[in-house]
């Protein structure tokens, strides 16, 4: 999210300059990519579930591989170089 909203600031920036504006180091002091205020990072979270227990987590996927498997390993064209 910081990423992108850098990538929009400079977008933006650079619009500005070719439409005229003089931009000063000191202007671009007040921006930050990594805005917080609307973010309440400890949430507001119910509690009367904290004293259930969750099922337990079982890590193998319910997929059957057996027809990836009995297929042949080098389809044409797997392996040479582009």
């Amino acid at each position: 999210m910081i990423f992108h909203n850098a990538l929009d600031i400079a977008e933006i920036v650079r619009q500005l300059l070719e439409e005229g504006w003089t931009i000063e180091p000191e202007d671009l002091a007040h921006f930050s990519p990594y805005l917080t205020e609307h973010i309440n990072r400890f949430g507001k979270y119910s509690t009367h579930e904290l004293g259930i227990q969750p099922k337990a987590y079982d890590p193998k996927p319910d997929v059957d591989f057996t027809p990836l498997r009995e297929q042949d390993p080098t389809p044409a064209g797997f392996g040479r170089a582009a």
